[in-house]
């Protein structure tokens, strides 16, 4: 009994946050000493769709940011990760890998701003996700990193054997054994870029407004309710991703 009841007080404790954030996206007027907000209406979801408000944009704005970063960069990243595996100096490829997480997001922007004002990629989209790449594109051969292994090595060479190429190696082999491992690079890419706050304000000089940076902007403006309701909005694809993530890559795991 006492089991069942730290279970669900731990599932509440969890869940608290985002339903907090939820009734405050519907709320309007809050003030001490009232528990629930004063009025409830959905004007605040119905700001999504005006045109003025910019948010419906921002959002649009970041599942392309986040899509145009995690598709070629979950692809690229399998590819150069197995020279980096194979490749005799493997351990100086990964601590290379390694050196852009040892600065803070917005201090690498501060490193990088010059280069990309002077390349006229500065207050750009495509400024943006070509600066998202310096810490996405190496967790992606670190994350890869683990998956070439003597295992992978003796099937290329087997398929060689057989007189498979290289292309078919890739198509009919490698990358059908790798469909989990690509999958939740992905997601994990995805959500990187989705929640990067950083490279995108310096590098993006407040033209780029993806949807984390309208959560901020909503805070600092002290407006608890539109901040609720672009929090939901920004928490909303983790949640989806993770039940895609548990539904078609972990099923289809336990199920072989």
């Amino acid at each position: 009994m006492a089991g069942r009841f730290l279970k669900y007080a731990f599932i509440a404790l969890l869940l608290f946050p985002f339903a907090f954030l939820l009734m405050l996206s519907f709320g309007r007027g809050w003030g001490y000493p009232h528990v629930f907000p004063e009025q409830w209406t959905l004007e605040n979801w119905r700001f999504i769709l005006e045109s003025q408000a910019g948010l419906g944009h921002s959002v649009l704005l970041s599942l392309l940011v986040s899509l145009g970063v995690a598709v070629p960069v979950t692809l690229a990243s399998f590819w150069v990760s197995r020279a980096v595996s194979y490749s005799p100096y493997r351990r100086r490829w990964l601590v290379l890998a390694y050196l852009p997480y040892v600065l803070a997001p917005v201090v690498l922007a501060a490193c990088l701003q010059a280069f990309f004002f002077r390349g006229g990629l500065s207050g750009k989209v495509w400024g943006v996700m070509a600066a998202q790449l310096f810490i996405t594109f190496p967790y992606g051969v670190i994350f890869f990193s683990g998956f070439w292994n003597r295992r992978m090595q003796a099937m290329e060479q087997l398929v060689a054997t057989l007189g498979g190429s290289r292309a078919q190696a890739y198509i009919r082999v490698l990358i059908p054994v790798a469909r989990e491992a690509l999958m939740t690079c992905f997601f994990q890419i995805f959500l990187i870029s989705w929640f990067e706050y950083g490279l995108t304000t310096l590098i993006g000089v407040g033209k780029v407004q993806t949807l984390t940076l309208k959560v901020f902007q909503y805070v600092n403006e002290a407006n608890i309710f539109l901040a609720a309701l672009a929090g939901c909005l920004l928490v909303l694809p983790p949640v989806v991703l993770l039940w895609l993530n548990r539904r078609y890559v972990f099923s289809g795991a336990g199920g072989r």
